[in-house]
């Protein structure tokens, strides 16, 4: 197995990392109603502490339009969030996480963390630092090389 992981790229070993987490994240998730893709933008809408543009949340999210309004028709008819009129722009709309969209989050971001605390048990918080700055310069530099707008 050691011998396996060796010899996968990085990306292919982020991809499977990223895929198992969002299968046991899902499992988890089933029970509040929510799904890996669902609760994304609550957790968005949570970190800027402000409504946004759907655009907005799509764009932090790296998703297209049509997907960020299915899922966002979603968390509405769950009640999670509310469109409210953009007073600038009378076409646009501003989304507002509720307080049941906040409570649930709360309880999904328990869930994340114990799958995290499960994920890097034994790892010495010095690796884990490490790696996060990693991972991060990675995302970074594939932003900055890759960048859609380029």
């Amino acid at each position: 197995m050691t011998d396996q992981i060796e010899s996968m790229t990085m990306g292919r070993l982020m991809a499977l990392i990223a895929r198992r987490w969002r299968q046991i994240l899902d499992t988890g998730l089933r029970p509040h109603d929510l799904t890996d893709a669902t609760w994304q933008p609550l957790l968005e809408l949570q970190r800027h502490g402000r409504p946004m543009h759907p655009k907005e949340i799509a764009e932090a999210l790296l998703l297209d339009k049509s997907s960020m309004v299915r899922i966002l028709r979603m968390l509405e008819e769950k009640a999670f969030i509310t469109r409210e009129p953009d007073e600038e722009d009378r076409r646009a709309f501003y989304v507002k996480i509720t307080d049941l969209g906040l409570a649930r989050l709360d309880e999904v971001l328990r869930l994340s963390r114990g799958i995290e605390e499960d994920a890097t048990h034994g790892i010495s918080e010095e690796d884990l630092a490490t790696s996060r700055r990693v991972i991060a310069q990675i995302l970074a530099r594939l932003n900055v090389v890759h960048d859609p707008a380029s």
